[in-house]
């Protein structure tokens, strides 16, 4: 496959999951304020710092209000992490690769770029915000069930793939750091009601609430709700599993290539320091530290993957 082809892919599913990925962020936020209203301005600034556009916002903003916040994370075309701005990036690698896509996910990008810039051409009233963050989720999820019911599994395949587990893995990271480091009002809440709840709705903006019930016998607190979103394998947006399934195509890209790069070492290396892990030793390790690293890591792991397969050839 032609490197600009496997970036195409690569990078229209990091796009397509960035963009629920910052919906999902908004919600969490609007939650957290709703429930730390004495404090919103904290709130959202944390919002802003988790999608890594602090500098980009203070570049144009004094400060931080919801309205202000939403619109720049929704809307902003000067935001290249904006939803409308990645939504529209998706769309432009999905016309460059059309002839590698079936006909249900070329139309499931056309008709979620075309929905989005609709819903999207006039700022969000708060009052409408969660419908149209729904709609955000929505069609992702779209896109990526034409995907698994249509795509041939090859390498076209894994390309998309391991574009979605890369940029899910990342953001799954930057919402449990930045959580924990900037979120809490003060060390002495943790482990306090206060601390629990904001654990609770992290857990939520994951899509991550009912599974926690599901899989863990336990009460919502810090420690069982970072070892299911670090170490749980059967949590599709946990950190263990994002690694597992960046490993995973990158070992079937390198069969059918018959070419092993220097990206599935570095992907395995990834996925070993979470396996047989205890949060315990994580928390010991310091959990700041563990998910810098993790964060680091993953782009490194990232920058790899367009070196290894050529992306900007």
């Amino acid at each position: 496959m032609l490197g600009k082809t496997a970036g195409g892919l690569y990078w229209m599913f990091r796009f397509l999951e960035r963009a629920e990925n910052t919906a999902r962020l908004i919600e969490a936020g609007f939650r957290i304020a709703l429930t730390r209203s004495s404090d919103p301005v904290s709130e959202w600034k944390s919002v802003i710092v988790t999608s890594a556009a602090q500098a980009a916002y203070e570049a144009k903003h004094d400060g931080y209000d919801s309205a202000r916040v939403i619109d720049f994370l929704l809307r902003d075309a000067e935001n290249p992490s904006s939803v409308q701005s990645v939504i529209k990036a998706a769309r432009d690698n999905a016309r460059l690769v059309r002839t590698a896509l079936t006909s249900e996910v070329w139309s499931a990008v056309n008709e979620t770029w075309m929905l989005l810039t609709d819903r999207l051409k006039h700022p969000v009233a708060e009052t409408d915000l969660p419908e149209v963050l729904a709609a955000i989720r929505q069609q992702s999820a779209l896109v990526r069930g034409a995907l698994h019911g249509t795509m041939l599994r090859n390498d076209i395949y894994d390309f998309c793939r391991i574009g979605t587990f890369v940029e899910r893995m990342d953001s799954t990271a930057r919402i449990i750091n930045v959580k924990y480091y900037t979120l809490l009002p003060s060390p002495s809440l943790v482990g306090s009601r206060m601390d629990n709840v904001q654990w609770e709705t992290i857990l939520r903006s994951v899509s991550g609430h009912r599974a926690f019930r599901w899989a863990m016998d336990g009460e919502y607190n810090a420690a069982n709700i970072a070892q299911f979103l670090i170490l749980d394998g059967r949590m599709p947006r946990s950190l263990a599993f994002c690694a597992g399934k960046i490993a995973d195509n990158l070992a079937y890209l390198a069969k059918q290539y018959e070419d092993e790069k220097h990206s599935v070492a570095l992907a395995d290396a990834l996925q070993q320091r979470l396996r047989d892990r205890s949060i315990d030793t994580i928390f010991d390790e310091g959990l700041h530290e563990f998910l810098t690293t993790v964060i680091n890591d993953t782009a490194q792991l990232g920058l790899q993957i367009e070196d290894d397969y050529r992306f900007n050839a």
